[in-house]
């Protein structure tokens, strides 16, 4: 098994990691905690730990410029980490 997937299931097999991830998803703008609610409702049970991570480098961002993301008013620079990226298509699609 790859280090990555070994990893993922750590994050799937770890009730206490995922609680976490859904209290750190809790946002201070209705509109994100209503996005990234739906998102984890979905997505959460298949997320491997590279997205968990790309997950938490869009929450390290303002309601604000995460809201602007998520709604498409800007865009990730393509130098800037690619699970971040993907894990944003994703959000877009809640």
């Amino acid at each position: 098994m790859s280090e990555s997937g070994a990893a993922a299931v750590l994050h799937q097999a770890d009730p206490a990691q995922r609680r976490r991830l859904r209290w750190r998803a809790r946002r201070g703008l209705l509109e994100n905690d209503l996005v990234l609610t739906r998102f984890l409702d979905q997505h959460e049970q298949r997320l491997t730990d590279d997205e968990v991570a790309g997950l938490d480098r869009l929450l390290d961002l303002t309601d604000n410029e995460l809201l602007d993301l998520i709604l498409g008013r800007r865009e990730l620079d393509e130098s800037e980490d690619p699970q971040a990226r993907l894990v944003l298509q994703l959000l877009r699609s809640a």
